[in-house]
Protein backbone atom coordinates (compact mmCIF):
# COMPACT_ATOMS: atom_id res chain seq x y z
CA UNK A 1 0.00 0.00 0.00
CA UNK A 2 2.50 2.31 1.02
CA UNK A 3 4.49 1.74 -2.60
CA UNK A 4 1.39 2.92 -4.31
CA UNK A 5 0.29 5.61 -2.48
CA UNK A 6 3.47 7.20 -2.96
CA UNK A 7 3.61 6.42 -6.49
CA UNK A 8 0.00 8.57 -6.47
CA UNK A 9 1.32 11.39 -4.27
CA UNK A 10 4.83 11.97 -6.53
CA UNK A 11 2.60 11.94 -9.46
CA UNK A 12 0.36 14.43 -8.56
CA UNK A 13 3.20 16.73 -7.26
CA UNK A 14 2.37 16.44 -3.83
CA UNK A 15 5.45 16.22 -0.81
CA UNK A 16 4.27 14.20 2.03
CA UNK A 17 3.60 17.76 4.04
CA UNK A 18 1.30 18.55 1.62
CA UNK A 19 -0.18 15.44 1.49
CA UNK A 20 -0.24 15.55 5.40
CA UNK A 21 -2.10 18.89 5.17
CA UNK A 22 -5.03 17.87 2.32
CA UNK A 23 -5.73 14.71 4.45
CA UNK A 24 -5.54 16.00 7.47
CA UNK A 25 -3.16 13.16 8.81
CA UNK A 26 0.34 13.41 10.27
CA UNK A 27 3.31 13.67 8.19
CA UNK A 28 5.16 11.19 10.57
CA UNK A 29 2.53 8.55 10.29
CA UNK A 30 2.53 9.15 6.57
CA UNK A 31 6.49 8.61 5.96
CA UNK A 32 5.81 5.53 8.00
CA UNK A 33 2.91 4.44 5.60
CA UNK A 34 4.75 4.82 2.39
CA UNK A 35 7.67 2.69 4.06
CA UNK A 36 5.76 -0.23 4.99
CA UNK A 37 6.28 0.16 8.59
CA UNK A 38 2.50 1.61 9.36
CA UNK A 39 -0.86 0.18 8.21
CA UNK A 40 -3.83 2.42 7.29
CA UNK A 41 -7.25 2.56 8.70
CA UNK A 42 -10.00 2.63 6.15
CA UNK A 43 -11.01 6.34 8.13
CA UNK A 44 -7.18 7.18 7.05
CA UNK A 45 -7.09 5.24 3.31
CA UNK A 46 -10.51 7.56 2.71
CA UNK A 47 -9.26 10.90 3.79
CA UNK A 48 -5.99 9.97 1.90
CA UNK A 49 -7.90 8.52 -1.44
CA UNK A 50 -9.87 11.97 -1.27
CA UNK A 51 -6.76 14.31 -1.13
CA UNK A 52 -4.84 12.21 -3.90
CA UNK A 53 -7.73 12.03 -5.92
CA UNK A 54 -8.93 9.13 -6.33
CA UNK A 55 -10.40 6.37 -4.54
CA UNK A 56 -9.84 3.51 -1.67
CA UNK A 57 -10.48 0.91 -4.51
CA UNK A 58 -7.98 2.71 -6.79
CA UNK A 59 -5.73 2.47 -3.72
CA UNK A 60 -6.53 -0.70 -2.97
CA UNK A 61 -6.37 -2.40 -6.41
CA UNK A 62 -2.91 -0.88 -6.92
CA UNK A 63 -1.28 -2.73 -3.71
CA UNK A 64 -2.83 -5.84 -4.91
CA UNK A 65 -1.08 -5.13 -8.64
CA UNK A 66 2.37 -4.20 -6.62
CA UNK A 67 2.04 -7.71 -4.92
CA UNK A 68 1.03 -9.58 -8.05
CA UNK A 69 4.12 -8.00 -9.98
CA UNK A 70 6.60 -8.77 -6.59
CA UNK A 71 5.12 -12.46 -6.39
CA UNK A 72 5.94 -13.08 -10.37
CA UNK A 73 9.13 -11.64 -10.07
CA UNK A 74 10.03 -13.52 -6.73
CA UNK A 75 9.40 -16.66 -8.94
CA UNK A 76 12.42 -17.63 -11.37
CA UNK A 77 10.00 -19.94 -13.63
CA UNK A 78 7.32 -17.75 -14.32
CA UNK A 79 7.59 -15.51 -17.40
CA UNK A 80 6.55 -11.85 -16.67
CA UNK A 81 5.13 -11.72 -20.30
CA UNK A 82 1.25 -11.41 -19.82
CA UNK A 83 -1.07 -12.75 -22.68
CA UNK A 84 -3.72 -11.28 -24.32
CA UNK A 85 -6.43 -11.84 -22.54
CA UNK A 86 -7.85 -10.80 -18.93
CA UNK A 87 -10.92 -12.79 -17.66
CA UNK A 88 -12.79 -11.90 -14.63
CA UNK A 89 -15.28 -13.74 -13.20
CA UNK A 90 -18.21 -12.90 -11.39
CA UNK A 91 -16.95 -13.55 -8.07
CA UNK A 92 -13.43 -12.14 -9.11
CA UNK A 93 -11.76 -9.00 -9.38
CA UNK A 94 -10.64 -6.22 -6.55
CA UNK A 95 -13.58 -5.18 -4.45
CA UNK A 96 -13.64 -1.70 -2.14
CA UNK A 97 -15.37 1.31 -0.81
CA UNK A 98 -15.94 3.75 -4.38
CA UNK A 99 -17.35 7.48 -3.85
CA UNK A 100 -20.59 6.39 -1.97
CA UNK A 101 -21.01 2.65 -2.98
CA UNK A 102 -18.84 -0.38 -3.61
CA UNK A 103 -16.95 -0.94 -6.85
CA UNK A 104 -15.37 -3.95 -8.24
CA UNK A 105 -12.63 -3.75 -10.77
CA UNK A 106 -12.81 -6.40 -13.78
CA UNK A 107 -9.37 -6.29 -15.19
CA UNK A 108 -5.66 -5.44 -13.06
CA UNK A 109 -3.37 -2.84 -13.24
CA UNK A 110 -2.42 -4.08 -17.11
CA UNK A 111 -4.79 -2.73 -18.70
CA UNK A 112 -4.64 0.79 -20.47
CA UNK A 113 -7.95 1.60 -19.15
CA UNK A 114 -10.76 0.38 -15.81
CA UNK A 115 -13.49 -0.77 -16.45
CA UNK A 116 -15.63 -1.43 -13.59
CA UNK A 117 -18.99 -2.64 -11.44
CA UNK A 118 -20.22 0.43 -9.34
CA UNK A 119 -23.48 -0.96 -6.86
CA UNK A 120 -24.85 1.81 -4.74
CA UNK A 121 -28.03 3.38 -2.85
CA UNK A 122 -27.55 6.73 -1.82
CA UNK A 123 -30.03 9.21 -1.85
CA UNK A 124 -28.07 11.94 -1.03
CA UNK A 125 -25.08 13.22 -3.08
CA UNK A 126 -21.88 13.39 -1.46
CA UNK A 127 -18.43 15.20 -2.21
CA UNK A 128 -17.33 15.61 -5.62
CA UNK A 129 -14.82 14.17 -7.13
CA UNK A 130 -12.60 15.39 -9.73
CA UNK A 131 -9.79 13.60 -11.18
CA UNK A 132 -7.24 14.17 -14.53
CA UNK A 133 -9.12 10.95 -16.24
CA UNK A 134 -11.86 11.17 -18.78
CA UNK A 135 -14.77 8.46 -17.83
CA UNK A 136 -17.68 6.44 -19.44
CA UNK A 137 -20.92 5.39 -17.47
CA UNK A 138 -23.85 3.15 -18.23
CA UNK A 139 -26.93 2.62 -16.36
CA UNK A 140 -27.43 -0.83 -15.73
CA UNK A 141 -30.26 -1.04 -13.04
CA UNK A 142 -31.92 1.63 -11.45
CA UNK A 143 -32.37 5.34 -11.77
CA UNK A 144 -29.24 8.13 -10.92
CA UNK A 145 -29.16 11.75 -11.03
CA UNK A 146 -25.72 12.50 -11.88
CA UNK A 147 -24.51 16.10 -10.67
CA UNK A 148 -21.45 17.86 -12.89
CA UNK A 149 -21.47 20.86 -10.92
CA UNK A 150 -21.01 23.93 -13.64
CA UNK A 151 -21.33 21.09 -16.26
CA UNK A 152 -24.48 20.56 -15.63
CA UNK A 153 -27.25 17.63 -13.83
CA UNK A 154 -28.64 14.56 -15.46
CA UNK A 155 -31.26 11.72 -14.69
CA UNK A 156 -30.03 8.59 -16.27
CA UNK A 157 -31.82 5.28 -16.42
CA UNK A 158 -30.63 1.58 -17.15
CA UNK A 159 -29.59 1.58 -20.26
CA UNK A 160 -28.82 5.69 -20.84
CA UNK A 161 -25.15 6.78 -20.94
CA UNK A 162 -22.66 9.78 -19.72
CA UNK A 163 -19.26 10.62 -20.62
CA UNK A 164 -17.49 13.71 -19.75
CA UNK A 165 -13.45 14.39 -20.09
CA UNK A 166 -11.18 14.12 -17.29
CA UNK A 167 -11.23 17.99 -14.87
CA UNK A 168 -14.99 17.42 -14.93
CA UNK A 169 -16.37 17.75 -11.14
CA UNK A 170 -18.81 15.11 -10.99
CA UNK A 171 -20.67 13.08 -8.15
CA UNK A 172 -24.32 11.12 -8.32
CA UNK A 173 -27.04 9.70 -6.21
CA UNK A 174 -30.24 6.87 -6.83
CA UNK A 175 -32.98 9.19 -8.44
CA UNK A 176 -35.80 7.22 -7.23
CA UNK A 177 -34.59 6.08 -3.17
CA UNK A 178 -34.35 2.46 -4.79
CA UNK A 179 -30.39 1.05 -5.27
CA UNK A 180 -28.56 1.00 -8.80
CA UNK A 181 -25.64 -0.59 -11.17
CA UNK A 182 -23.33 1.08 -13.07
CA UNK A 183 -20.76 -0.24 -15.41
CA UNK A 184 -17.76 2.33 -15.15
CA UNK A 185 -14.72 3.06 -17.53
CA UNK A 186 -11.82 5.23 -16.60
CA UNK A 187 -8.55 6.19 -17.86
CA UNK A 188 -5.76 4.85 -16.16
CA UNK A 189 -3.68 7.75 -14.71
CA UNK A 190 -1.12 9.56 -16.92
CA UNK A 191 0.97 12.15 -15.13
CA UNK A 192 1.79 14.07 -18.37
CA UNK A 193 -2.19 14.34 -18.88
CA UNK A 194 -3.06 17.94 -18.70
CA UNK A 195 -6.82 18.49 -17.92
CA UNK A 196 -8.98 19.98 -20.86
CA UNK A 197 -11.61 21.52 -20.51
CA UNK A 198 -14.50 20.05 -19.33
CA UNK A 199 -16.75 18.30 -22.32
CA UNK A 200 -19.88 15.41 -22.05
CA UNK A 201 -21.67 13.64 -23.52
CA UNK A 202 -25.22 12.17 -22.45
CA UNK A 203 -26.55 9.14 -24.59
CA UNK A 204 -30.19 7.49 -23.94
CA UNK A 205 -31.64 4.79 -24.93
CA UNK A 206 -34.63 7.35 -26.49
CA UNK A 207 -32.12 9.27 -28.79
CA UNK A 208 -29.93 6.63 -29.84
CA UNK A 209 -33.17 4.87 -31.40
CA UNK A 210 -34.40 8.21 -32.97
CA UNK A 211 -31.09 8.92 -34.11
CA UNK A 212 -30.45 5.50 -36.13
CA UNK A 213 -34.41 5.56 -37.25
CA UNK A 214 -33.62 8.59 -39.20
CA UNK A 215 -30.06 7.36 -40.40
CA UNK A 216 -31.20 3.80 -41.27
CA UNK A 217 -31.17 4.74 -45.10
CA UNK A 218 -28.70 6.61 -45.32
CA UNK A 219 -25.38 5.96 -46.55
CA UNK A 220 -22.56 5.47 -43.63
CA UNK A 221 -20.22 7.72 -45.26
CA UNK A 222 -23.06 10.25 -45.12
CA UNK A 223 -23.55 9.21 -41.35
CA UNK A 224 -19.88 9.50 -40.02
CA UNK A 225 -19.38 12.81 -42.08
CA UNK A 226 -22.19 14.05 -39.98
CA UNK A 227 -21.22 13.34 -36.56
CA UNK A 228 -17.76 15.48 -37.74
CA UNK A 229 -17.00 18.79 -36.30
CA UNK A 230 -17.00 20.83 -38.84
CA UNK A 231 -14.03 21.85 -39.49
CA UNK A 232 -12.95 18.17 -39.61
CA UNK A 233 -15.55 17.44 -42.66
Amino acid sequence: MGVTIRAARLSRGLTLVELAKLSDLSHPFLSQLERGHARPSMSSLERIARALETSQLDLLAGAADVSRIREVRADAGVHTDRCGAIVIRSNEGTTGPYAEGEGRLLVDGTAKFQPMEFRGANTSFGDYYRHAEDEFVTVVDGTIIVDLGETGIHELRAGDSLYYTGGTSHRWRSGDGQPYRLFIVKQRFVPADTIAPARTTVWSTESTAAHFSKTNDVPVATVIASALPAGAR
